[in-house]
């Protein structure tokens, strides 16, 4: 395999990557509304003569190159979040700008980049003859992956293919196109959307002795989801911190990993009351939880932590914790119901679908992580090349949910994500696509262990159709 000859191919695209994402970002595309960026992505794929392009029921856009029985997966999610405070942009973020390193606008990091470097990826594959016998390639655009990450490609595994065994059985590995800062990552830690609901009696507020205020006990309830957050795991706590699952003591199958992977945490994110007037007792009072789990832990331990609270046990007769449920229709209107959890997954660096990026990665550009500027640099110098994501990615439903392997490399930096001025790098793209497309050659089959699926949380058995 000639890596020059790659590298070049990538450096020659830059300029038509860049107009790709360019158009893809001027085209406002958060969740549930991607039509207009679907299609523009399928114009782009028939453009470089992909062998076939369809938009399935949810409305995600796949590109197929290849004719053999196995797969190689490429997924960027094509959605992104909203702008927020308009006042906190310098510039358009929609129109947007680029200068010689840089391109500026909502969703050039998170995550239309990793779409763009995919998509030519794929290109430089089919040209210069880089797919094996008995392969072909997939290049997924995946939507609401914002809104509910992982549910789109449950949608593909349980409706594009027939079910989990099935699609194991065909792909052998998927590539994550989200933002890397340069690096390979292996896995990240999971996350829930936990909903606490508290019971309450109303009253008129000029006599509240006659009430039960759902309000005041959802104070104390609040003190404790901090306090599990932020306390040592001491034997003097009432409430041991979710730091305990760093210790071999409380974690002693998995605490290597949740060191790797980073603590659990949890945080009130969303607050809800109702009450007759401003002038009563409120009769209900309910939160969200953002709980990120890390391994060792499940579904379940989640859950039972916040049971256990000494606050909810106080007023346990009036108080429910559940998960919540994602049933937004997509753009198409198709419906895909699913539970808000999102598995922890983790690979070995050992797993051939992880070492054949490091491989490309070491022929192609060397064995430290990139850099184009400064102000990526920062971020980059000195770290790994083989790490993990802080944040959740499709990767909680392909590995962690169905144990397809999962590894990521993609254009462009965590911290841009869901930030004001959001820019990603011209370099960054063609890296990446240049890896993608050295990467199936590079995979080697007959070196699988089981290393793929080193840590995949108890699942709750409720995969909704």
């Amino acid at each position: 395999m000639d890596f020059e000859q790659i590298k070049a191919a990538a450096l020659a695209y830059q300029p038509a990557m860049t107009r790709f994402l360019r158009d893809m970002i001027a085209i406002p595309s958060e969740s549930c509304e991607e039509r207009g960026v679907v299609e523009r992505i399928a114009q782009e794929l028939r453009k470089l003569e992909y062998d076939k392009v369809e938009i399935d029921k949810l409305g995600n856009v796949i590109g197929w190159i290849g004719e053999g029985e196995k797969i190689i997966a490429i997924d960027s999610h094509v959605d992104t979040v909203g702008i927020g405070n308009r006042d906190n942009w310098t510039d358009d973020p929609y129109q947007g700008y680029e200068t010689d390193k840089i391109i500026y606008g909502r969703g050039g990091s998170d995550q239309e980049g990793g779409m763009a470097a995919a998509a030519y990826g794929g290109r430089i594959m089919k040209e210069l003859g880089l797919i094996p016998k008995g392969y072909k390639i997939m290049v997924v655009g995946s939507v609401q992956e914002e809104d509910c990450d992982g549910m789109c490609w449950q949608s593909i595994v349980n409706e594009y293919f027939d079910g989990p065994e099935d699609a194991r059985s065909k792909i052998e590995f998927v590539i994550s196109t989200e933002p890397t800062d340069g690096g390979i990552y292996r896995g990240h830690r999971g996350r829930m959307e936990i909903r606490v609901d508290v019971h309450g009696v109303s009253c008129h507020g000029s006599a509240p002795e006659r009430g039960d205020n759902a309000i005041h006990k959802m104070a104390e309830i609040l003190l404790n989801v901090r306090d599990l957050n932020e306390n040592d795991a001491g034997e003097d706590k009432c409430i041991k911190g979710l730091v305990k699952m760093l210790d071999p003591k409380y974690n002693p199958e998995h605490w290597e990993d949740a060191r790797f992977l980073g603590r659990g945490t949890c945080t009130t994110s969303q607050i809800f009351y109702t009450s007759p007037s401003r002038c009563a007792v409120a009769d209900a009072c309910a939160i969200s939880i953002d709980r990120r789990m890390t391994a060792g832990e499940t579904y379940r331990s989640c859950l039972k932590e916040i049971e256990d609270l000494p606050a909810v046990q106080k007023y346990k007769d009036d108080v429910k914790v559940s998960m919540y449920m994602y049933d937004r229709p997509a753009w198409t209107g198709h419906v895909y119901e699913t539970e808000c959890f999102f598995p922890t997954w983790i690979n070995k660096e050992t797993a051939p679908h992880v070492q054949a990026l490091v491989d490309a990665h070491h022929a192609l550009w060397g064995e430290t992580r990139l850099w184009a500027d400064e102000t990526a640099r920062a971020k980059r110098e000195g770290r790994p090349l083989t790490d993990k994501w802080t944040f959740s990615t499709n990767g909680v439903s392909i590995q962690g949910r169905y144990g397809i392997p999962c590894v990521g490399f993609g254009p462009g930096a965590e911290s841009q994500a869901h930030a004001p001025n959001e820019i990603t790098w011209k370099q960054d793209l063609s890296v990446c696509a240049a890896l993608y497309a050295a990467v199936p050659m590079l995979y080697r089959p007959e070196n699988k262990n089981g290393s793929a699926t080193a840590f995949r949380q108890e699942l709750t058995g409720n995969d909704v159709r």
